[in-house]
């Protein structure tokens, strides 16, 4: 598995475990990033962090830090469109 942080932008994941101290798991948890959501990075900010996130058409920021808690098992590209 591969973990949020080292996701390129544009790609997308489904969520498989969110680590951490307790608060934090419970604070994403309750957000709904649960075990199976699927996830997309929109962006970096200019030094690389944050990176912007995109979650149940919401839009979060996490630090890289925060995001290398979380584990995602990356999602195959689309057959249309590439080589």
């Amino acid at each position: 598995m591969s973990r949020l942080s080292d996701l390129r932008r544009g790609a997308t994941a489904t969520v498989r475990a969110v680590e951490g101290v307790r608060s934090f798991r419970r604070r994403l948890l309750e957000m709904g990033l649960v075990p199976g959501t699927q996830v997309k990075v929109v962006n970096f900010a200019p030094l690389g962090d944050p990176l912007f996130i995109e979650v149940r058409g919401a839009r979060w920021s996490l630090r890289k830090q925060e995001a290398a808690e979380i584990l995602i098992a990356p999602d195959a590209p689309a057959a249309a469109g590439v080589p």
